[in-house]
């Protein structure tokens, strides 16, 4: 498996890459992003950093490790726009750059920014051609689309990414649609969950790409949990409200590592919401990697 981290946006940039600097030296695989502009409940007055500017500073400053959007909004991230941002980072990284998508769904910033936040129905109908345009728009030398919702004239993108192609992750466990769009068009999948989640879904995300005449190995999976140690002293206990949250003891939180591979989960993501800052963040993540993650990496 690979292990990578996540630190919230919701912090400065000194602490941002404090963190990200601390797990590329010390062999996390990777770094990811979340894109949104404001917390999703109050407190609100919280600065925010901005996805694709953090990308592109990661890109230039922190060697090795992959990096990745986890997940452009497709609301507010218009596929072509998006192909050629995610273009210049893949270059000014060296070629480690993941692009995830999801449908969208935080109603206050949308609400606050004056963005338009489709029902569900088409916000999934957008996602699926956002995928079109952007895998068009990544591989070919021009690309001319006409959809529904999108529209584009014999359009170039040049510079291509390094990576060809350059990896698409869907983000998202709708299993009757999100599923079948990862089926169609993701490179990797993603979503929250614990094991028995990743079991179900991966076995739903299974039988689209089936029906798509696809082999499932092919699209990697990855997951996130918040992780709670059972010693307070690693890291405090975080408030109610993660879409999952996973502890226990180091040989327990083992035991639940060797869950999510045999549910097919190819890359485990940490959090650092309930972590702190400074020493004892860093402190957290070695304890993980050394305690926990060792016996499952590659």
């Amino acid at each position: 498996m690979r292990f990578s981290v996540w630190p919230t946006t919701r912090q400065s940039w000194d602490d941002f890459f404090d963190l990200a600097v601390h797990a590329e030296a010390t062999g996390w695989d990777g770094i990811w992003v979340a894109d949104h502009f404001m917390p999703a409940a109050p407190p609100l007055d919280v600065p925010t950093l901005e996805c694709w500017a953090v990308l592109g500073a990661l890109a230039a400053s922190v060697p090795r490790v992959r990096i990745g959007s986890l997940v452009a909004s497709n609301t507010y991230r218009h596929p072509a726009v998006l192909a050629n941002m995610a273009a210049t980072v893949d270059q000014l990284s060296g070629g480690r750059l993941v692009l995830g998508i999801g449908a969208g769904w935080q109603e206050n910033e949308h609400r606050a920014y004056g963005i338009t936040l489709p029902p569900v129905r088409e916000r999934l109908a957008r996602l699926e051609e956002a995928c079109e345009v952007l895998r068009g728009l990544l591989d070919r030398p021009r690309t001319t689309f006409h959809g529904r919702f999108y529209e584009l004239l014999d359009a170039p993108l040049d510079p291509k990414p390094l990576q060809q192609p350059l990896p698409l992750l869907v983000g998202g466990g709708g299993e009757r649609v999100t599923l079948r769009i990862a089926a169609r068009w993701a490179d990797e999948w993603n979503t929250w969950g614990t094991p028995d989640v990743l079991a179900r879904k991966g076995a739903v995300l299974d039988r689209h790409c089936h029906a798509a005449g696809r082999d499932p190995a092919t699209i990697r999976r990855s997951a996130q949990a918040v992780v709670v140690p059972a010693d307070p002293a690693v890291a405090p206990a975080p408030s109610a409200g993660w879409p999952a949250t996973i502890g226990g003891s180091a040989s327990e939180l083992r035991e639940l590592m060797a869950a999510y591979a045999a549910a097919g989960v190819d890359e485990f993501v940490v959090p650092d919401w309930n972590a702190g800052r400074g020493q004892a963040r860093r402190d957290f993540f070695d304890w993980f990697a050394a305690e926990v993650a060792a016996g499952f990496r590659r």
